[in-house]
């Protein structure tokens, strides 16, 4: 480019006129012309003036650097995101529907703001949208609970313990053999549980049950095979089944993020010790798994956490997702360590579930470690779950919930009136609701009470039920599979598995099932 085409970019890229031009260096129009038609060119002082305007290099001017000419003029405008290529769960302002439903569960007195959440919601996703999307996020943080609103619901331990029911359990002197057959049952459990529901997580339930019909697998009593699928199925179910991981292609479990947290679990105890803190855990996210390995309010505090923002606060920040399952999926190992003591494995769930939840996202954490250390010395189920629920606080909406599936079992209510009674509650269309701590740990506790201590009954009752299938198998799994140990999964549950457990953990990949038993042996206190 010219310096003659250069002097004009700049000045109509700044929209100034010719006369305006020249009375900004001190010529006449007339002089600004022949400048920009190449019939003369400026004096040196001149150009050291333009330059030093415009904040480009002489040498950009005067030695047709194009590129950098370019580069120069774009670094001094303003920089902005491509909003529109933003994941939805990395934009807060993506999800303020989520975040309005969150507020109200909450008990937040937020409905004064209804009309402004909606009109924010169908704007384009641009800064405008983002701009208002911080001016709500102030709004609901300053917001006070509701008068009249019926539950305590604390993030603090030491709150949580006070506002407990206790049920106290005796613990089992176990010999090393029937732990270890325990530890293994627990985990391969977990791997089966969860491979079962990976199929077909996100398939809507009418679909699912279509599909299981037509193969003879309902009541769903196996692994969905990709044998039982033919092009009139895949043609007539929108849920997109030719893509989906099948256990007879399968050379093991898949990557699974329900399965790598258990890896990642442990991996933060080899390395901080069972005093680990919330802010060792998010160090081990950063340094152990890339972004995209996070979901929902995991991948929120991941970024969180590269923005400066320390647990709590990394679970605060702009996380709409603060209540869902996210947590109640990354307990299992805190169990597996602490065989008997639940309220230990419940105390570091509470130190894992904090980086990234609140309250009863929290507290499904804290119940699912503390059914499987339970698991490993009760006799019965009902004693598994209420000793677990017994370390959450008796005063939130998870124990209400979970307390209202154990009555309506203990009342003899069926358990397909029990599994509809949750779909009346819950819209698995919806997905909050689909992707919420209480909705999937009512399944999960429907699954244990109803699935009478039978591994596939358990795990499959889980499934079938719809929502988030995988995690709901994999918690069930691991619960059934610590009770009772590797000796009552079936073979057509474990053999597939080939003993072998793939993960994206950096450094981990590809392990032995049986080589993490044995280290989860040499973790238990």
């Amino acid at each position: 480019m010219s310096l003659a085409k250069m002097i004009c970019k700049l000045r109509t890229d700044s929209n100034m006129s010719q006369a305006k031009f020249a009375e900004t260096f001190g010529v006449t129009p007339q002089a600004v012309q022949k400048w920009e038609s190449g019939e003369s060119s400026p004096s040196v002082d001149k150009i050291i003036a333009i330059a030093q305007r415009f904040g480009v290099s002489i040498d950009a001017l005067l030695l047709d650097r194009n590129e950098r000419l370019k580069e120069e003029l774009s670094y001094n405008r303003k920089v902005k995101p491509k909003y529109a290529s933003l994941h939805p769960w990395e934009a807060y302002w993506c999800n303020l529907s989520t975040e309005y439903r969150q507020c109200i569960e909450e008990g937040l007195d937020i409905e004064a703001y209804s009309e402004l959440f909606n009109a924010v919601v169908i704007l384009p996703n641009d800064e405008n949208k983002k701009r208002l999307s911080d001016v709500i996020f102030d709004i609901v943080r300053g917001s006070n609970v509701r008068d009249g609103y019926p539950y305590m619901e604390p993030s603090d331990i030491e709150l949580i313990k006070n506002l407990r029911e206790p049920y106290p359990i005796s613990k089992k002197e176990l010999g090393y053999d029937i732990l270890k057959d325990k530890i293994h049952g627990a985990w391969m459990g977990r791997i089966c549980g969860c491979m079962l529901g990976k199929t077909v997580e996100g398939i809507n339930t009418s679909e699912l049950h279509a599909l299981l019909k037509k193969s003879g697998n309902y009541p769903m009593h196996r692994y969905i095979l990709s044998s039982d699928l033919d092009e009139e199925i895949i043609k007539n179910t929108g849920f997109p089944l030719a893509s989906r991981p099948y256990i007879d292609q399968l050379d093991g479990m898949p990557v699974d993020d329900d399965t790598n947290y258990v890896v990642l679990a442990q991996e933060l105890i080899s390395r901080y010790g069972r005093d680990f803190t919330p802010y060792d855990l998010s160090r081990i996210w950063l340094s152990l798994q890339s972004k995209d390995a996070y979901c929902t309010a995991e991948r929120v505090a991941f970024v969180n956490f590269v923005k400066g923002y320390e647990p709590p606060e990394s679970a605060i920040y702009k996380n709409p997702y603060r209540e869902w399952i996210g947590a109640q999926i990354r307990g299992d190992y805190f169990g597996y360590i602490n065989p008997g003591d639940p309220e230990t494995a419940a105390d570091m769930a509470f130190r894992d579930a904090c980086v990234s939840h609140v309250k009863n996202g929290i507290y499904g954490e804290m119940l699912a470690s503390a059914m499987i250390a339970s698991a490993a010395c009760c006799d019965s189920m009902t004693d598994v779950v209420r000793s677990a629920a017994a370390q959450i606080p008796s005063t939130s909406r998870l124990y209400e919930r979970v307390m209202d599936i154990v009555s309506r079992y203990e009342n003899s209510e069926s358990a397909e009136a029990v599994f509809e009674y949750i779909h009346t509650l819950y819209d698995e269309n919806n997905g909050h609701d689909w992707c919420h701590t209480i909705s999937n740990a009512m399944i999960v506790v429907a699954s244990l009470l109803y699935g009478e201590g039978d591994f596939g009954k358990s795990v499959c009752m889980a499934v079938q039920t719809g929502f988030d299938t995988d995690c709901n198998g994999a918690t069930v799994g691991s619960v059934v599979g610590m009770m009772y140990g590797l000796s009552a999964i079936g073979k057509e549950w474990s053999e597939p598995m080939r003993d072998t457990l793939y993960t994206s953990v950096f450094g981990v990949g590809k392990v032995k099932i049986s080589d993490r038993v044995e280290m989860t042996m040499k973790h238990i206190k």
